[in-house]
């Protein structure tokens, strides 16, 4: 199936979930990443469920801290 991933159109597999997207973009520090599935973010408890269809669009976003 295609989906986009940060822009880019992929294909893969049918049934693909978040976690195995996560594995397969090797993402370094995925237990930082927020992940939006067509706008929508996905909890990160859900992430080994929730399955791709058709036609997402994936965001990867990480939040930073610092400051003063």
């Amino acid at each position: 199936m295609k989906i986009t991933v940060a822009g880019a159109k992929k294909e893969v597999a049918d049934g693909l979930t978040v976690a195995e997207l996560i594995e397969q973009e090797n993402i370094e520090t995925p237990q930082y990443v927020t992940v939006s599935v067509n706008e929508e973010f996905i909890d990160a408890g859900s992430f080994d469920t929730h399955q791709l269809s058709e036609g997402d669009e994936v965001e990867f976003l990480y939040f930073m801290g610092g400051g003063r």
